[in-house]
Protein backbone atom coordinates (compact mmCIF):
# COMPACT_ATOMS: atom_id res chain seq x y z
CA UNK A 1 0.00 0.00 0.00
CA UNK A 2 1.41 3.35 -1.06
CA UNK A 3 1.77 5.92 1.70
CA UNK A 4 1.13 9.60 1.07
CA UNK A 5 3.90 11.97 2.08
CA UNK A 6 3.28 15.65 2.55
CA UNK A 7 5.76 18.11 1.13
CA UNK A 8 7.37 20.71 3.39
CA UNK A 9 5.16 23.36 1.82
CA UNK A 10 1.99 21.34 2.45
CA UNK A 11 3.01 20.75 6.07
CA UNK A 12 3.58 24.49 6.43
CA UNK A 13 0.11 25.27 5.11
CA UNK A 14 -1.44 22.74 7.49
CA UNK A 15 0.49 24.23 10.42
CA UNK A 16 -0.77 27.76 9.65
CA UNK A 17 -4.36 26.51 9.43
CA UNK A 18 -4.00 24.68 12.76
CA UNK A 19 -2.57 27.83 14.37
CA UNK A 20 -5.46 29.97 13.12
CA UNK A 21 -8.02 27.44 14.37
CA UNK A 22 -6.35 27.24 17.78
CA UNK A 23 -6.13 31.02 18.10
CA UNK A 24 -9.80 31.38 17.18
CA UNK A 25 -10.92 29.50 20.31
CA UNK A 26 -9.79 32.29 22.63
CA UNK A 27 -13.01 34.28 22.52
CA UNK A 28 -15.16 31.30 23.53
CA UNK A 29 -13.15 30.36 26.62
CA UNK A 30 -12.82 33.98 27.73
CA UNK A 31 -16.62 34.23 27.54
CA UNK A 32 -17.19 30.96 29.42
CA UNK A 33 -14.84 31.75 32.31
CA UNK A 34 -16.47 33.44 35.30
CA UNK A 35 -13.27 35.25 36.33
CA UNK A 36 -12.78 38.89 35.43
CA UNK A 37 -10.49 39.85 32.55
CA UNK A 38 -7.47 40.61 34.76
CA UNK A 39 -7.60 37.27 36.56
CA UNK A 40 -7.88 35.43 33.24
CA UNK A 41 -4.92 37.40 31.91
CA UNK A 42 -2.79 36.45 34.90
CA UNK A 43 -3.43 32.73 34.73
CA UNK A 44 -3.32 32.50 30.93
CA UNK A 45 -0.01 34.33 30.64
CA UNK A 46 1.43 32.27 33.48
CA UNK A 47 0.72 29.08 31.55
CA UNK A 48 1.95 30.66 28.28
CA UNK A 49 5.24 31.78 29.85
CA UNK A 50 5.71 28.25 31.20
CA UNK A 51 5.41 26.55 27.82
CA UNK A 52 7.51 29.21 26.05
CA UNK A 53 10.23 28.86 28.68
CA UNK A 54 10.30 25.07 28.41
CA UNK A 55 10.10 24.97 24.61
CA UNK A 56 12.51 27.79 23.70
CA UNK A 57 14.95 27.36 26.58
CA UNK A 58 17.95 29.69 26.49
CA UNK A 59 16.44 31.75 23.64
CA UNK A 60 14.15 33.53 26.11
CA UNK A 61 17.15 35.18 27.78
CA UNK A 62 18.23 37.04 24.63
CA UNK A 63 17.09 40.46 25.77
CA UNK A 64 17.59 44.02 24.47
CA UNK A 65 16.05 47.49 24.67
CA UNK A 66 13.95 46.74 21.59
CA UNK A 67 12.67 43.61 23.29
CA UNK A 68 11.30 45.79 26.08
CA UNK A 69 9.30 47.86 23.57
CA UNK A 70 7.82 44.67 22.08
CA UNK A 71 6.94 43.49 25.58
CA UNK A 72 4.97 46.65 26.28
CA UNK A 73 2.98 46.40 23.05
CA UNK A 74 2.38 42.71 23.69
CA UNK A 75 1.13 43.40 27.21
CA UNK A 76 -1.22 46.12 25.96
CA UNK A 77 -2.46 43.85 23.17
CA UNK A 78 -3.30 40.90 25.42
CA UNK A 79 -4.93 43.15 28.00
CA UNK A 80 -7.10 45.08 25.55
CA UNK A 81 -8.26 41.94 23.74
CA UNK A 82 -9.35 40.04 26.85
CA UNK A 83 -11.01 43.11 28.39
CA UNK A 84 -12.83 43.82 25.11
CA UNK A 85 -14.14 40.24 25.01
CA UNK A 86 -15.68 40.77 28.43
CA UNK A 87 -17.25 44.13 27.54
CA UNK A 88 -18.51 43.56 23.99
CA UNK A 89 -19.19 40.69 21.59
CA UNK A 90 -16.39 38.35 20.55
CA UNK A 91 -17.06 39.35 16.93
CA UNK A 92 -16.43 43.02 17.74
CA UNK A 93 -13.28 42.18 19.70
CA UNK A 94 -11.64 40.07 17.00
CA UNK A 95 -12.80 42.00 13.92
CA UNK A 96 -11.68 45.34 15.36
CA UNK A 97 -8.35 43.84 16.36
CA UNK A 98 -7.87 42.98 12.70
CA UNK A 99 -7.93 46.68 11.86
CA UNK A 100 -4.18 46.54 12.61
CA UNK A 101 -3.27 46.47 8.88
CA UNK A 102 -4.97 49.87 8.51
CA UNK A 103 -2.40 51.42 10.84
CA UNK A 104 0.40 49.52 9.11
CA UNK A 105 -0.79 50.89 5.76
CA UNK A 106 -0.49 54.40 7.20
CA UNK A 107 2.81 53.95 9.02
CA UNK A 108 4.95 51.50 7.05
CA UNK A 109 5.56 53.75 4.00
CA UNK A 110 6.76 56.47 6.38
CA UNK A 111 8.90 54.25 8.59
CA UNK A 112 10.39 52.11 5.82
CA UNK A 113 10.41 54.82 3.14
CA UNK A 114 8.54 53.32 0.23
CA UNK A 115 5.87 54.80 -1.99
CA UNK A 116 2.26 54.46 -0.88
CA UNK A 117 0.44 52.35 -3.51
CA UNK A 118 -3.11 53.23 -4.54
CA UNK A 119 -4.43 49.87 -3.35
CA UNK A 120 -3.45 50.87 0.19
CA UNK A 121 -5.54 54.03 0.03
CA UNK A 122 -8.50 52.05 -1.32
CA UNK A 123 -8.03 49.48 1.46
CA UNK A 124 -8.00 52.23 4.07
CA UNK A 125 -11.22 53.75 2.75
CA UNK A 126 -13.09 50.42 2.55
CA UNK A 127 -11.91 49.30 6.01
CA UNK A 128 -13.03 52.59 7.53
CA UNK A 129 -16.43 51.94 5.96
CA UNK A 130 -16.48 48.51 7.61
CA UNK A 131 -15.52 50.03 10.96
CA UNK A 132 -18.34 52.55 10.64
CA UNK A 133 -20.84 49.69 10.44
CA UNK A 134 -19.72 48.49 13.88
CA UNK A 135 -20.58 51.85 15.38
CA UNK A 136 -23.89 52.08 13.56
CA UNK A 137 -25.01 48.64 14.65
CA UNK A 138 -23.58 48.20 18.14
CA UNK A 139 -22.99 51.71 19.41
CA UNK A 140 -24.77 52.31 22.70
CA UNK A 141 -23.50 53.44 26.06
CA UNK A 142 -23.08 50.02 27.68
CA UNK A 143 -21.16 48.75 24.63
CA UNK A 144 -19.13 51.81 23.66
CA UNK A 145 -16.29 51.13 26.10
CA UNK A 146 -15.80 47.58 24.84
CA UNK A 147 -15.78 48.70 21.20
CA UNK A 148 -13.21 51.43 21.87
CA UNK A 149 -10.97 49.00 23.77
CA UNK A 150 -11.33 46.47 20.94
CA UNK A 151 -10.35 49.20 18.49
CA UNK A 152 -7.28 49.99 20.60
CA UNK A 153 -6.20 46.34 20.39
CA UNK A 154 -5.79 46.86 16.64
CA UNK A 155 -3.44 49.76 17.36
CA UNK A 156 -1.43 47.64 19.79
CA UNK A 157 -1.24 44.73 17.34
CA UNK A 158 0.12 47.07 14.67
CA UNK A 159 2.64 48.39 17.21
CA UNK A 160 3.66 44.85 18.08
CA UNK A 161 4.23 43.96 14.44
CA UNK A 162 6.26 47.09 13.75
CA UNK A 163 8.35 46.79 16.91
CA UNK A 164 9.11 43.14 16.17
CA UNK A 165 10.32 44.16 12.71
CA UNK A 166 12.90 46.36 14.45
CA UNK A 167 13.66 43.64 16.98
CA UNK A 168 16.27 41.05 16.06
CA UNK A 169 14.65 37.75 14.92
CA UNK A 170 16.68 35.85 17.52
CA UNK A 171 14.96 37.86 20.26
CA UNK A 172 11.34 37.39 19.10
CA UNK A 173 10.73 34.46 21.44
CA UNK A 174 12.26 36.35 24.37
CA UNK A 175 9.91 39.30 23.78
CA UNK A 176 6.85 37.05 23.98
CA UNK A 177 8.14 35.09 26.97
CA UNK A 178 8.86 38.20 29.03
CA UNK A 179 5.70 39.85 27.78
CA UNK A 180 3.72 37.01 29.32
CA UNK A 181 5.78 37.27 32.52
CA UNK A 182 4.93 40.99 32.68
CA UNK A 183 1.20 40.32 32.18
CA UNK A 184 1.31 37.62 34.86
CA UNK A 185 2.96 39.93 37.39
CA UNK A 186 0.76 42.93 36.60
CA UNK A 187 -2.46 41.04 37.23
CA UNK A 188 -1.28 38.66 39.94
CA UNK A 189 -2.96 40.80 42.65
CA UNK A 190 -6.31 40.32 40.90
CA UNK A 191 -5.81 36.55 40.75
CA UNK A 192 -4.78 36.40 44.42
CA UNK A 193 -7.91 38.27 45.53
CA UNK A 194 -10.26 36.23 43.35
CA UNK A 195 -11.68 32.81 44.38
CA UNK A 196 -9.69 29.84 43.13
CA UNK A 197 -10.92 28.52 39.78
CA UNK A 198 -12.86 25.28 39.69
CA UNK A 199 -11.25 22.19 38.08
CA UNK A 200 -13.17 22.95 34.85
CA UNK A 201 -12.00 26.56 34.92
CA UNK A 202 -8.41 25.49 35.55
CA UNK A 203 -8.67 23.33 32.43
CA UNK A 204 -9.93 26.24 30.34
CA UNK A 205 -7.26 28.60 31.69
CA UNK A 206 -4.55 26.04 31.00
CA UNK A 207 -5.90 25.57 27.48
CA UNK A 208 -5.79 29.32 26.84
CA UNK A 209 -2.17 29.59 27.95
CA UNK A 210 -0.63 26.29 26.88
CA UNK A 211 -2.60 25.61 23.70
CA UNK A 212 -4.31 28.76 22.39
CA UNK A 213 -1.21 30.96 22.85
CA UNK A 214 1.65 28.46 23.26
CA UNK A 215 0.91 25.70 20.76
CA UNK A 216 -0.78 28.14 18.37
CA UNK A 217 2.38 30.22 18.18
CA UNK A 218 4.57 27.13 17.75
CA UNK A 219 2.52 25.86 14.80
CA UNK A 220 2.55 29.32 13.25
CA UNK A 221 6.33 29.64 13.63
CA UNK A 222 6.79 26.19 12.05
CA UNK A 223 4.51 27.07 9.14
CA UNK A 224 6.07 30.48 8.44
CA UNK A 225 9.38 28.83 7.58
CA UNK A 226 7.72 26.71 4.88
CA UNK A 227 5.14 28.94 3.17
CA UNK A 228 5.05 32.30 1.40
CA UNK A 229 4.23 35.40 3.44
CA UNK A 230 1.05 36.00 1.42
CA UNK A 231 -0.16 32.46 2.20
CA UNK A 232 0.38 32.89 5.92
CA UNK A 233 -1.45 36.24 5.88
CA UNK A 234 -4.50 34.82 4.11
CA UNK A 235 -4.71 31.61 6.13
CA UNK A 236 -4.39 33.57 9.39
CA UNK A 237 -7.63 35.33 8.41
CA UNK A 238 -9.39 32.11 9.46
CA UNK A 239 -9.07 33.35 13.04
CA UNK A 240 -11.51 36.30 12.87
CA UNK A 241 -13.87 34.22 10.75
CA UNK A 242 -13.98 31.26 13.14
CA UNK A 243 -13.81 33.13 16.46
CA UNK A 244 -17.43 34.42 16.42
CA UNK A 245 -18.64 31.03 15.15
CA UNK A 246 -17.20 29.15 18.15
CA UNK A 247 -18.68 31.75 20.51
CA UNK A 248 -22.08 31.48 18.84
CA UNK A 249 -22.03 27.67 19.09
CA UNK A 250 -20.58 27.38 22.60
CA UNK A 251 -21.89 30.52 24.28
CA UNK A 252 -24.95 31.53 22.27
CA UNK A 253 -23.71 35.03 21.49
CA UNK A 254 -24.86 36.21 18.08
CA UNK A 255 -23.22 39.30 16.59
CA UNK A 256 -25.40 41.99 15.07
CA UNK A 257 -25.99 41.89 11.33
CA UNK A 258 -24.18 45.19 10.79
CA UNK A 259 -21.18 44.00 12.82
CA UNK A 260 -21.03 40.84 10.72
CA UNK A 261 -21.22 42.86 7.50
CA UNK A 262 -18.62 45.33 8.76
CA UNK A 263 -16.27 42.54 9.77
CA UNK A 264 -16.77 40.81 6.44
CA UNK A 265 -15.93 44.02 4.58
CA UNK A 266 -12.74 44.52 6.61
CA UNK A 267 -11.51 40.93 6.25
CA UNK A 268 -12.53 40.72 2.60
CA UNK A 269 -10.73 43.94 1.69
CA UNK A 270 -7.59 42.91 3.56
CA UNK A 271 -7.57 39.58 1.73
CA UNK A 272 -8.02 41.33 -1.63
CA UNK A 273 -5.31 43.84 -0.81
CA UNK A 274 -2.90 41.05 0.18
CA UNK A 275 -3.47 39.24 -3.11
CA UNK A 276 -3.18 42.34 -5.31
CA UNK A 277 -0.21 43.81 -3.47
CA UNK A 278 1.66 40.51 -3.61
CA UNK A 279 1.05 40.12 -7.36
CA UNK A 280 2.12 43.66 -8.13
CA UNK A 281 5.03 43.52 -5.71
CA UNK A 282 4.21 47.03 -4.50
CA UNK A 283 6.52 47.01 -1.53
CA UNK A 284 9.13 44.76 0.01
CA UNK A 285 7.50 42.18 2.24
CA UNK A 286 8.84 41.66 5.75
CA UNK A 287 10.58 38.40 6.38
CA UNK A 288 8.15 35.56 7.17
CA UNK A 289 8.98 35.39 10.86
CA UNK A 290 8.51 39.15 11.16
CA UNK A 291 5.12 39.49 9.53
CA UNK A 292 2.95 38.13 12.32
CA UNK A 293 5.20 38.24 15.38
CA UNK A 294 3.43 37.07 18.48
CA UNK A 295 -0.02 37.18 16.99
CA UNK A 296 -1.72 34.94 19.53
CA UNK A 297 -3.85 36.99 21.92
Amino acid sequence: MKTTRFTAHQLGLIAIVVAAIVWSTGGLFIKLLSQNAFTILCYRSGFAALIFGVWYGKKVFRFSGRTLIVMLFYTALLTSFVVANKLTTAANAIFLQYTAPIYLILLEPVLFKFRQPKINLLTLFVCLLGMALFFLGDLHFDNLKGILIALSSGVFLAGLMLSQRYNHPERHEAALFWGNILVFLLFLPSAVQAPLPSPTEWTMLAFLGLIQIGVGYMFFTYGLKRVYAIESSLLAMLEPVLNPIWVMIGYGEIPSITAGIGGGIIIGMLVLRSILADRANYAPHPQPDEQHPGKPV
